[in-house]
């Protein structure tokens, strides 16, 4: 397979580097893509550079995942108005091992000369001392080659400024990828459209340095058709961690994707073939109604990010919240209710339904709502429903006469927000 034509025609290559195709046709390459250890999980943000990394390996190269544990601790200026919080060490080798994990999911670290590799940038830069650094590197890039960036030139020319700490990250990560030149033969580096002025200067450090030539491409940041980040809910991102969204809730993000953004995902985040696809979109535009783009896409990707069995599990709990949603909360069995596992579960204290609870304060307290005045503000717009009635009245009282089965309460906030509340 043809690694940059694939990528291309899946909407994958923003930026590349003049004779990166070339290199890729005529022998087996290193590559690396780099991860943020700022969480123990990677998050949907990161399937971009997960699937970049797996395309190489498909096409028989080797991939190398770098998590910035030492460029963790400085922050990175690229795509940000502000400083980020520094994390300690301790922090960054817990989030390490996290990520390992997740990335022995999708790459094969056991497969002979293409298997893939997990290095931590920590560990060469833990031994530099400063003088070292700016002397055998730092005299090798211009100040007027930095200020050039886009992203330091918009953080010189806004209000909070730039420290000179993320001022110097671009020459940090250009360090990583000259490093990784040196000591794994890598000659690739991958990564999002944002990250081209640091990938760029790690090139020209190897040419400055060792006297050498590296390769680079950059695909392009995915946004949603309405031009807002991917990968955010109501609740905060969605992550690839099962612990902190569940299969269920990372199933409708997908389902829920617009049409544009449907055509557009599918060939990023999934394997289906360019054929395949084009059928697809053809299908799906006869009635849009049936949302059989955005199906397909939830399928494919939750199957890929947690398996066969934690699909099924979102499609059994879809099933459950979705196709029966006209049937009364009073006739769902307990095993109709506990199927919905994927819903987001509550607990609240049966002692507080003694006497009666206003729904306002019911809604805040349960956490199916982060204060009482967005309650109230839905409650009065009609977006919340209990045990599958609308509610409109913001003086009700909840009390044991809303349990289903002596212990659940039903909470749906606008549309798509669903909540099992257990009362103990």
């Amino acid at each position: 397979m043809n690694f940059i034509e694939e990528l291309r025609w899946r909407g994958m290559i923003q930026d590349i580097m003049p004779g990166t195709e070339e290199l890729l046709s005529k022998e087996m390459v290193s590559g690396y893509v780099g991860f943020d250890p700022t969480a123990d999980s990677l998050h949907i943000g990161s399937l971009v550079p997960i699937l970049l990394l797996v395309h190489l390996q498909k096409a028989g190269h080797k991939p190398i995942a770098l998590v910035g544990g030492a460029t963790g601790m400085v922050g990175d200026p690229s795509g940000k108005s502000e400083e980020r919080n520094l994390l300690s060490e301790e922090i960054l080798r817990h989030n390490e091992q996290g990520i390992r994990r997740q990335l022995e999911k999708f790459l094969d670290f056991n497969c002979g000369e293409r298997s893939a590799e997990m290095v931590n940038n920590y560990d060469w830069f833990k031994e530099i001392s400063f003088l070292n650094f700016i002397r055998d590197v730092g005299k090798h890039i211009t100040v007027n080659y930095m200020t050039a960036k886009d992203s330091v030139k918009k953080r010189i020319e806004g209000d909070t400024g730039i420290s000179f700490t993320e001022f110097t990250y671009q020459l940090v990560q250009g360090y990583d990828f000259y490093w990784l030149y040196e000591n794994k033969k890598c000659k690739l580096q991958m990564g999002g459209s944002d990250q081209w002025g640091n990938i760029v200067t790690g090139t020209e450090l190897i040419r400055r340095k060792a006297g050498g030539e590296a390769f680079a491409f950059t695909c392009p940041l995915i946004t949603k058709s309405d031009g807002s980040k991917m990968g955010k809910s109501e609740k905060g991102n969605i992550w690839l961690d099962l612990s902190k969204t569940s299969a269920f809730e990372f199933y409708q993000f997908w389902i829920k994707t617009s049409d544009t953004d449907a055509e557009k995902w599918i060939r990023i985040f999934t394997f289906l073939d360019e054929p395949t696809i084009n059928e697809l979109i053809k299908e799906h535009a006869k009635d849009p109604g049936k949302n059989i783009l955005q199906k397909k896409l939830a399928e494919e990707v939750t199957r890929f990010v947690h398996g066969e069995e934690s699909l099924q599990e979102a499609l059994v709990t879809t099933e459950k919240a979705f196709a029966q949603k006209d049937i009364p909360a009073e006739d769902l069995t307990v095993e109709d209710i506990k199927a919905l596992k994927g819903v987001t579960q509550l607990k609240f204290q049966k002692n507080k339904l003694s006497d009666g609870i206003d729904v306002i304060s019911f809604l805040a307290e349960t956490g199916s709502f982060s204060s009482k005045g967005d309650a109230r503000k839905t409650v009065q717009g009609g977006g919340v429903s209990i045990n599958r009635k609308k509610i409109n009245d913001i003086q009700l009282k909840i009390d044991s006469s809303f349990l289903l089965h002596n212990t659940y309460i039903l909470v749906q906030k606008g549309k798509s927000s669903h909540f099992l509340v257990e009362v103990v």
